[in-house]
């Protein structure tokens, strides 16, 4: 069993940075893509991005690319969004979740384990 936990989300005006972490006990992440989603109210959870255990492997949606970098530190069993340029449309819920196949990918059914959430604020 795998527990993830989010931290970092906060308010933040537009054209600011966060940096989100998922800290993961339980079992180690070296082996496992990691992912993070979003969801923003009245919406559905949609992907952000991801990364496969080895690092080789990184996948964005075209909404974050440019702005947001995933990565991780496999020794700390931690991964990190950096989101810069934030802009109103960002704010939601982001979620990270733990593919233990190590495939990651966009699609959330792709992933066994999820944290529970942090809230991303951008106010205008």
């Amino acid at each position: 069993q795998v527990q993830l936990v989010e931290s970092g989300g906060g308010l933040v005006q537009a054209g600011g940075s966060l940096r989100l972490s998922c800290a993961a006990s339980g079992r180690t992440l070296s082996s496992y893509a990691m992912g993070w989603f979003r969801q923003a109210p009245g919406k559905e959870r949609e992907f952000v991005a991801a990364k496969t255990w080895s690092g080789a492997n990184t996948y964005y949606a075209d909404s974050v690319k440019g702005r947001f970098t995933i990565f991780r530190d496999n020794t700390k069993n931690t991964v990190f969004l950096q989101m810069n340029s934030l802009n109103p449309d960002d704010t939601a819920v982001y979620y990270c979740a733990a593919d233990v196949n190590g495939k990651g990918g966009s699609s959330w059914s792709a992933y066994h384990y999820w944290g529970q959430g942090t809230q991303v604020t951008v106010s205008s």
